[in-house]
């Protein structure tokens, strides 16, 4: 066990973990924070996905000893009032159905719009290709993710 700080949320969480320990269960169960969700456990279903230092990561896979030091952004965190352009198109889509990958879905969506701000089909498919829906809501994703894409242009247009 080690003794380490992780910067989440921009909170800093003391916690006793095993150095090894996947991020997802610091998250989790040390942290307290739920939004996160364990799907696979081997980074192949998306469910997992936050930011650490501003980069979509499967955190069921990456242990935490190197995520300290590092900034690490879970949905909780995407934004204080559930505000962020593409949790609000998602809402307005009316995106899930189970919702159980959403929070995975929506953090790698953050992550694409900030790197292609206007994203055709083809660029949200092969972005998006790593999260996987079980109840099959791909078009309304796509749908929301152009949404998305179409807010932040009217945010930074003014």
């Amino acid at each position: 066990m080690a003794n380490l700080t992780l910067n989440i949320n921009n909170k800093e969480y003391r916690l006793d973990a095993d150095p090894q320990m996947p991020l997802l269960w610091a998250i989790r169960d040390l942290a307290g924070l739920k939004g996160t969700k364990y799907g696979c456990g081997v980074a192949q279903c998306g469910a997992c996905v936050v930011h650490m230092d501003s980069e979509a990561v499967r955190s069921c896979v990456t242990r935490v000893s190197r995520a300290a030091g590092k900034k690490i952004v879970t949905i909780e965190g995407l934004s204080e009032n559930n505000n962020h352009p593409v949790q609000q198109a998602w809402q307005q889509i009316d995106v899930p159905q189970c919702g159980y990958c959403h929070s995975g879905q929506i953090m790698s969506a953050a992550v694409l719009l900030r790197d292609n701000p206007n994203p055709s089909d083809a660029d949200i498919d092969d972005a998006m290709a790593g999260n996987i829906c079980r109840c099959g809501t791909y078009l309304r994703i796509r749908k929301a993710i152009h949404l998305a894409a179409e807010m932040q242009q009217k945010t930074a247009n003014g």
